[in-house]
């Protein structure tokens, strides 16, 4: 193995989110700063919006309510006379 061509590890290294939650990693940089994290994410916070600003979400929802099932068509069968 080649010595002095891996980065240092930092096994503690800070990490700061815009939302003030602070935590502790392994990394090879000493600081990092990010802008979102578990703690603010809308996905894990379960506090995801849909933002609709054209209303193509409601215009699709009202289209489907309009929709009527397919009417089904009565087929007539024709008898077959035989003719000698």
């Amino acid at each position: 193995m080649k010595a002095d061509i891996h980065p240092i590890y930092f096994p503690k290294a800070g990490v700061k989110c815009a939302c003030g939650n602070s935590f502790t990693v392994g990394s090879t940089k000493e600081f990092i700063e990010t802008e979102i994290c578990a703690k603010c994410h809308p996905f894990y916070t379960k506090k995801e919006k849909l933002l609709d600003t054209l209303g193509r979400v409601q215009k699709f929802k009202d289209k489907l309510a309009k929709k009527q099932p397919p009417k089904v068509k009565k087929v007539k069968v024709k008898k077959e006379t035989k003719t000698i």
